[in-house]
């Protein structure tokens, strides 16, 4: 069976959290945040194939996460 066409759900990772932390030096006192910023994530990337001739190995697998 030759298929074209296609839904595929694509999702990226969200990234991490990061960290609250403030600093706490002896002669400082209510020192400011110091903590981190977390992650940027997963990214999506669409490499063509010019030997693939249909999207039927995508059709029953519709969710790809990175």
């Amino acid at each position: 069976m030759f298929i074209d066409e296609t839904n595929v759900d694509v999702r990226a990772g969200r990234g991490g959290d990061g960290i609250i932390s403030f600093r706490t030096e002896i002669y400082e006192d209510k020192g400011g945040p110091d903590g981190g910023d977390g992650g940027d994530g997963g990214d999506v990337v669409f490499i063509v194939d010019t030997n693939i001739d249909t999207l039927a190995p995508y059709r029953h697998s519709p969710k790809i996460k990175a």
